[in-house]
């Protein structure tokens, strides 16, 4: 077993992760979906209010790409339309019925799979919307069906703090993953590489035995789980390359959409954080857009918190009345740090974590679990150059002039330097440490956006 290791990056010493224990979540009335999650489309409504909907009507397509439809988890009836700026279609809300019908889809047995046409698997991913599952590199984008990829990465060991384990969620669902990674093997000219945490004895069968794929292992602090150093150091993205990737949590969920012929109405989710009560971090398994209020009631921890839907580093601030999304597989809660520290930058920091070994409490408390919050330590400030962002990001990329070249808006030098290798959650490490307080995150995306605008 060969098994890359890096060294560069950090694991944050954050309390509050999930137990490996599947519960149910909340009950919930109705669900909401999001049509603006998805970008790169332009969301046209296929229901009115009023509507009778099964599990598995279309309630939504690409007007760019007609054939990329999206059908409903659950049945009941359209309560609402909201539409945004410019009348964007932005939310729908559905009413469960008294009954749960379904609409029949394409249903393909599990030995069958690997031996589909490339066009027959294209087919039921767009048609089901599961094909926004699956990200194309570079720009992180909906999959273009024409594109041949030289390779399908599907990452089942992702580092941030408290995403879901591969290994729990395989569990029970063992049928449905390979069948996952039967139907991508059909999408790609090349191979579909399967990544692994090393040195965990703890890892089923069914993804260290796992066929007709093959099999990686990666060893290391965050961000060695993500997608896009799994890329650089196997096959990395050369000028007109086309590589798609897809999480192990997902390919699941695509497993059970071709096997069962019937839209999954659900999909299981962690909750943790140090905002969540102790005995309630745990994964759950939740209806597709239930509300996140039936998750968190009576789970979080007294005082002020913060609602995270993705990791903690990368995710995005969610409220909670609002619901879960198709492609969130972890809330993530922090307490609001709100309280102010007159000169805290002198003091010894008995009790303050910190990356740098100018505090006491890097000394004393090694090797500590921290129950940290969403205070910034500071107001942002000019970018210096450091050098210090090199030691968080595990690839052959000269960070600091990368930013800097994004910042300037020199695209043609930002993708000489590397900008179309990476992925803005590359850099969210970076911006954690980062002694500017930087939205480093924020400044890759602008720089993906302007080079995908010029056409580079």
């Amino acid at each position: 077993m060969n098994t890359c290791t890096l060294k560069k990056g950090m694991n944050i010493p954050l309390g509050g992760a999930p137990e490996a224990v599947l519960a149910e979540g909340g009950p919930a009335a109705r669900i909401t979906l999001y049509p603006n999650e998805f970008e790169g489309i332009k969301p046209r409504p296929a229901v009115k209010v009023g509507d009778a909907v099964k599990r598995g009507t279309i309630l939504y397509y690409s007007k760019r790409h007609a054939a990329l439809t999206f059908r409903s988890p659950a049945a009941g009836t359209v309560e609402e339309l909201a539409l945004g700026h410019r009348r964007m279609l932005e939310r729908i809300v559905i009413r469960f019925g008294a009954s749960d019908d379904v609409e029949p889809l394409s249903r393909f047995e599990a030995g069958r799979i690997g031996s589909l046409s490339r066009e027959q698997i294209l087919a039921a991913l767009l048609d089901t919307g599961y094909l926004a599952l699956l990200k194309q590199r570079p720009f992180s984008r909906i999959p273009d069906p024409a594109a041949r990829p030289k390779s399908i990465f599907v990452n089942a060991m992702n580092t941030a703090p408290f995403q879901p384990d591969a290994a729990v969620i395989v569990r029970g669902q063992e049928t449905a993953f390979q069948a996952g990674l039967d139907a991508m093997t059909r999408l790609t000219a090349g191979k579909v590489r399967l990544c692994l945490p090393g040195g965990r004895a703890d890892l089923p069968p069914a993804l260290t035995a796992a066929k007709n794929v093959e099999i990686h292992y990666f060893a290391g602090p965050h961000p060695a789980g993500n997608s896009s150093v799994h890329i650089h150091h196997l096959d990395p993205i050369r000028p007109h390359d086309v590589v798609w990737t897809v999480r192990a949590v997902d390919l699941v969920q695509i497993g059970r959409l071709l096997l069962d012929g019937a839209m999954p109405p659900d999909r299981v989710v962690t909750l943790a954080g140090p905002g969540v009560r102790e005995g309630e971090r745990r994964y759950y398994r939740v209806r597709l857009g239930a509300p996140i209020e039936a998750l968190l009631q009576g789970r979080l921890a007294p005082g002020e918190q913060r609602i995270v839907a993705g990791d903690v580093l990368a995710g995005k601030r969610v409220a909670p009345d609002s619901a879960l999304r198709f492609q969130d597989s972890g809330i993530c809660v922090l307490p609001e740090g709100r309280e102010r520290h007159f000169l805290g930058w002198i003091a010894p920091g008995w009790n303050r974590f910190s990356w740098s070994p100018t505090f006491l409490s890097t000394w004393l408390r090694r090797g500590a679990q921290w129950a940290l919050d969403t205070s910034r330590r500071g107001s942002p400030r000019a970018m210096v150059l450091t050098g210090l962002y090199d030691r968080y990001v595990p690839m052959r990329i000269m960070t600091d002039y990368l930013l800097r070249a994004v910042l300037a808006r020199d695209t043609d030098e930002a993708v000489k330097l590397g900008l179309l290798e990476v992925d803005p959650e590359d850099f969210a490490l970076c911006a954690f440490a980062c002694p500017s307080k930087m939205d480093l995150v924020g400044i890759i995306r602008r720089g993906l956006a302007e080079a995908e605008k010029e056409g580079i």
